[in-house]
């Protein structure tokens, strides 16, 4: 991004906030404090009126804003992208709020770019499943996030046959595994726990602001909720065209990956208590894995494939004896 881009960008970054830090802007923008004060004295030597507080950051004047900006054909094909993506991997909620924000972008494009735009919209389609629908919108989550409070959430856990109410305090909303997951501090565990957004039965903003988590790093926090502290793990060789399934399942809790020939060895995480799961996964792949480590699972698959077999073996002889048939 050459400087005029950034400057008209960090009008616009400072536009949507109601106060930014030095080191915000550095770190959004990837450079350093002292071109974001160069950038600063820049904008207001142009005119725009910029604030600062000590201690706290800057801020726009009270009723500046920009005039309205042209989108350039890569701004509006992301802007495309991102929509197709926001209907897929989203709920309807949402789905039918990017559609009109789509149609108003479109809108304002010249018409040559507008063609353009239609022909890209057309002719994308973003695969993958999309999230299991919950019986509170993800719209209702992401309002009740941005105020800023606490929330009162009834709250279905996997492992309960009734819902639990919780005060909770929100740090994030993050997707993965195929689904939406609150991030918050609960009250009632007294500890952060991961809410799966499919699983709120009822979400409530109660007018108490959240208090502040200093120590609490979102990132740090999901790597641990992927690959947990109390981790197992495994080691098995696939044929190499097999690693993008085994990608696709088991993504960032993937450790290492060796490649030999046509062969590849992979290591990856798993919870102690999933071992059944990674034997059930690894029974799918037939002969096409081998398992190096560790020797419960082994023994857990070859337990499993034996099982299975008597299984379906005890049903074909039935069938065979059976009058019915």
């Amino acid at each position: 991004m050459n400087r005029t881009d950034r400057l008209v960008s960090m009008v616009m970054l400072l536009q949507s906030r109601r106060v930014i830090t030095a080191a915000q802007l550095a770190e959004h923008f990837e450079i350093t404090e002292r071109t974001v004060y160069r950038d600063l004295a820049a904008l207001g030597e142009g005119g725009v009126p910029i604030v600062g507080e000590p201690g706290v950051g800057y801020s726009l004047m009270s009723g500046y804003c920009l005039p309205p900006v042209m989108f350039s054909p890569e701004e509006a094909f992301a802007f495309v992208t991102g929509g197709l993506l926001v209907e897929r991997m989203t709920d309807a909620s949402m789905r039918d709020a990017i559609r009109s924000a789509m149609g108003k972008v479109t809108a304002v494009l010249p018409p040559g770019l507008q063609g353009r735009v239609d022909r890209l919209r057309k002719t994308m389609v973003i695969g993958g499943r999309s999230p299991t629908k919950g019986s509170v919108p993800l719209s209702t989550v992401q309002r009740a996030m941005a105020e800023g409070c606490v929330l009162r959430l009834n709250y279905l856990g996997a492992a309960r046959g009734e819902p639990t109410e919780r005060l909770v305090e929100p740090r994030g909303l993050v997707f993965y595994h195929d689904h939406w997951h609150l991030i918050a501090w609960c009250r009632l565990r007294r500890d952060m726990r991961d809410f799966r957004v499919d699983r709120i039965i009822r979400c409530e903003t109660l007018p108490e602001p959240i208090p502040p988590h200093p120590g609490f790093n979102l990132n740090e926090h999901i790597a641990k909720c992927i690959r947990p502290e109390r981790s197992e793990f495994a080691v098995i060789e696939i044929p190499d065209y097999l690693l993008e399934g085994v990608r696709r399942f088991w993504g960032p809790t993937i450790v290492e990956e060796q490649t030999t020939g046509q062969q590849v060895r992979v290591r990856f995480a798993f919870r102690p208590e999933g071992l059944a799961y990674v034997a059930r996964w690894l029974l799918s792949l037939g002969t096409e894995a081998e398992i190096l480590s560790p020797e419960v699972l082994r023994v857990k698959v070859a337990d499993l494939a034996l099982a299975t077999a008597q299984h379906h073996q005890s049903k074909k002889t039935a069938r065979v004896k059976s009058p019915l048939t």
